[in-house]
């Protein structure tokens, strides 16, 4: 009886391995297809054109503060270092305080969620309510700080005549600017 019992057992085992074994098949296709899922973008969305408002709590109005406007957008949340691509540029408009416009383009953009940084590449244009315009190949925001720089070439026409340079640090009304290279070579398309 108890050899019958330890022979059921071990066969009872054996089978239950045997299934196990051939139940694990190693499909490589599938592998594959987990790794590019993870790189997928958890969101998309086409014709954007967002609107960022702050409520007056004085007289209970709401004022537009930025309007972003874009093709199409990829939202890499899902990624340990999130972020969303505008693969097809923006435009950003933003107002101040007095509702003055000033309006940001670029043939590209990327926003980094955990840095509060935009990266603006492929001319990049920021032209202000005074008629000033900044020109470039590539412009990094930080919101947090709203403070705008590239170390790319530059040129910054404005009322009083024309900049140019390599690299820049400026606070976002251009008010406290910082040249890196003054001078240098630059193309710029009209």
């Amino acid at each position: 009886m108890q050899k019958r019992f330890l022979h059921t057992i071990k066969n009872l085992v054996t089978a239950i391995a045997v299934t196990l074994f051939f139940a694990c098949e190693n499909n490589f296709n599938d592998v594959q297809q987990v790794g590019v899922l993870q790189n997928q973008p958890i969101g998309e969305a086409e014709n954007i054109d967002l609107k960022y408002t702050e409520l007056e709590e004085q007289d209970t109005t709401v004022r537009l503060l930025a309007n972003l406007i874009s093709p199409k957008m990829f939202d890499y949340s899902n990624r340990d270092f999130g972020f969303s691509e505008f693969p097809e540029g923006i435009q950003l408009k933003v107002y101040d305080e007095n509702n003055k416009l000033t309006t940001i383009t670029s043939k590209y953009a990327i926003f980094y969620t955990e840095t509060d940084i935009i990266d603006l590449r492929g001319d990049v244009v920021i032209a202000t309510h005074e008629k000033d315009s900044l020109f470039t190949d590539q412009l990094y925001y930080n919101q947090e700080l709203e403070w705008v720089f590239t170390n790319k070439p530059w040129l910054f026409k404005r009322s009083v005549g024309p900049l140019h340079g390599i690299g820049f640090d400026s606070d976002k009304g251009f008010k406290n600017f910082q040249m890196l290279e003054m001078g240098g070579d630059f193309e710029i398309d009209n």
